[in-house]
């Protein structure tokens, strides 16, 4: 007969860190009117085993304008939401999705108006 292995009881680490199906539909959404305002043209997705990003760029050539990271980590620290700017800047930092979205938002708020 064969041998049989012990189911593992320890929870191990994941090996790669993911967005959620209603966090990548909210990424989408926010780049997709982005882009239908003209000023997105691109997009990346790095999962890794330390944090998940969502960058945007307005050219492919360039350094993403805004990057999305999900970093588990910094759940309990200082949020694991954080929006960088293109110079590597935090923009803002959350908890929550919605609220670090924001600053994003309201810049498309202003293309739209002018």
């Amino acid at each position: 007969m064969g041998t049989v292995s012990p189911f593992p009881l320890a929870r191990s680490a994941p090996s790669q860190i993911g967005f959620e199906r209603i966090e990548l539909t909210r990424i989408l959404d926010l780049y997709g009117r982005m882009v239908a305002a003209g000023h997105w043209r691109d997009y990346a997705i790095e999962l890794g085993r330390d944090a998940a990003v969502f960058a945007a760029f307005r050219r492919a050539a360039e350094r993403p304008e805004f990057r999305i990271e999900k970093r588990p980590a910094l759940r309990n620290k200082q949020g694991m939401w954080a929006l960088v700017g293109e110079a590597g800047q935090i923009v803002k930092r959350g908890a929550e999705l919605g609220p670090v979205l924001a600053p994003v938002e309201r810049r498309l708020m202003k293309i739209v108006e002018d």
